[in-house]
């Protein structure tokens, strides 16, 4: 019984955190540079803390917070980021934007947690990479 409980618990995040890794990071290896990593780490480690803040799944809230750390970084690429120009607003958005995204194609169908999680690794992101 306790692992049937397990497997229903932790099989659908690895699934999802495998089928993402293998899909993102080989795609485009030059794109898979330290920035990208450490804000998918940043943004991964901020969804387990909304998780445990708000008693949702750790699990779930690090693959949301991960892909709003991707999201924010390709955003920072994308809009020509330099050193000191940070859009902290822009960065927590975007990473709501995705997580909710992301809770969405995942079966998490709590917007307003998953555009919490988002918008907190995207200031996360964003407070810790000055």
């Amino acid at each position: 019984m306790i692992n049937h409980a397990l497997n229903r618990a932790f099989l659908p995040g690895l699934l999802a955190t495998t089928l993402a890794g293998t899909a993102l990071l080989p795609a485009s290896p030059a794109a898979a540079d330290d920035r990208l990593l450490r804000d998918v780490g940043i943004g991964a480690a901020a969804g387990v803390v909304t998780g445990a803040i708000t008693h949702r799944s750790a699990a779930r809230g690090a693959i949301n917070g991960a892909a709003a750390g991707a999201a924010v970084s390709g955003a920072n690429s994308a809009f020509g980021k330099h050193p000191g120009h940070r859009d902290l607003p822009r960065d927590a958005a975007v990473g709501a934007g995705a997580s909710v995204l992301t809770g969405t194609v995942t079966g998490r169908h709590h917007a307003v947690n998953n555009a919490l999680t988002g918008a907190a690794a995207g200031a996360a992101i964003n407070l810790l990479t000055r």
